[in-house]
């Protein structure tokens, strides 16, 4: 394969060279491991997944051609299902295939991003590799990005239709039953939190935007510092950190759904500037997917949390 100019600069050789010493020193997952490998994580999602453990087993197979074919684009379709389900190994190895172009475009900002996804659930080897990356960043593959329902979708005709909560495939419906069991224990109906997951990350742990927002309710490192989160990629503190945002959002907003899901997709402080919902075609769509999901305009709120925002007492007064 043609090398091209900027592979050809000095940094960007020894940085891949290093890279490539390290994944031989340290790796778990050399080719002669391939048929006693296993997981040096379970995942960051505890429990989501059966398979991953021969999801990891097949895609090492098609990565090394043991046993099989060798087909380094199906190994890393499978690490990618695998991470997507809650595996920070799979995570790893598919960062190692972009950083090296197996199967996949050579993207190290890619690499960087998987690499992190894995080290925050503890992988000491991905840890390792963003260290010896010096500050390289980038997003997740496609394949790992939240899909968005078609915007020219009408709304009418949607709500119209099944409830598209009441009956989720196996990996979804684990996650519905664990909002179900804690969010009751924050005051919060589980399907106004599921309809923030369903639109925020479609269900995706591992998801992760262009603004650093991170796991199932998408909390940016602010937000997810300011209600004590510390791996937002695990299942269960992602959804207790997010809990209590929407907890104390209702009650800024006195139980009005609109504008709280406003908030949590632009921040209180717009909505507060905007005195309600901003003319932002992001923030109105996707308190338009909320609101047709949860199906209600209102939700208990607990007066005690936190003063009223002043959006909220001036819609009042002009009802009145």
């Amino acid at each position: 394969m043609p090398v091209s100019r900027a592979d050809r600069s000095p940094r960007v050789f020894a940085s891949r060279l290093l890279v490539a010493l390290v994944f031989t020193l340290a790796s778990p997952i050399a080719a002669s491991d391939a048929a006693t490998i296993e997981p040096a994580s379970p995942g960051y999602v505890t429990g989501l997944s059966s398979t991953v453990s021969d999801q990891l087993s097949r895609a090492l197979a098609y990565e090394h051609g043991e046993g099989m074919p060798k087909d380094q684009r199906i190994a890393a379709a499978i690490y990618c299902e695998a991470t997507a389900a809650g595996s920070a190994e799979a995570a790893f190895r598919l960062g190692w295939m972009y950083a090296n172009g197996r199967g996949v475009p050579r993207d190290d900002g890619v690499a960087a991003a998987l690499f992190d996804l894995a080290a925050g659930n503890g992988h000491q080897y991905a840890r390792a590799m963003l260290e010896r990356m010096h500050g390289v960043r980038g997003l997740l593959p496609d394949c790992l990005r939240p899909v968005e329902p078609t915007p020219e979708e009408p709304i009418d005709a949607m709500e119209e239709g099944p409830d598209p909560l009441a009956d989720l495939p196996p990996n979804k419906q684990k996650i519905a039953d664990l909002v179900h069991k804690i969010a009751p224990r924050y005051g919060i109906d589980p399907r106004l939190a599921l309809a923030v997951i369903a639109v925020e990350s479609n269900f995706n742990a591992a998801a992760r935007s262009v603004k650093d927002a991170r796991g199932l309710m998408q909390l940016i490192p602010e937000t997810a510092a300011r209600f004590n989160v510390r791996n937002p990629y695990d299942a269960l503190d992602n959804v207790r950190g997010g809990l209590a945002y929407l907890r104390w959002l209702l009650a800024y907003y006195r139980g009005e759904v609109a504008l709280a899901a406003a908030a949590y997709n632009a921040g209180e402080g717009t909505v507060d500037r905007y005195r309600g919902v901003p003319p932002y075609p992001e923030t109105r769509d996707y308190v338009r997917r909320v609101l047709m999901l949860f199906r209600h305009d209102s939700h208990p709120f607990n007066p005690n949390i936190v003063e009223p925002s002043g959006a909220t007492t001036n819609r009042q007064a002009r009802s009145n």
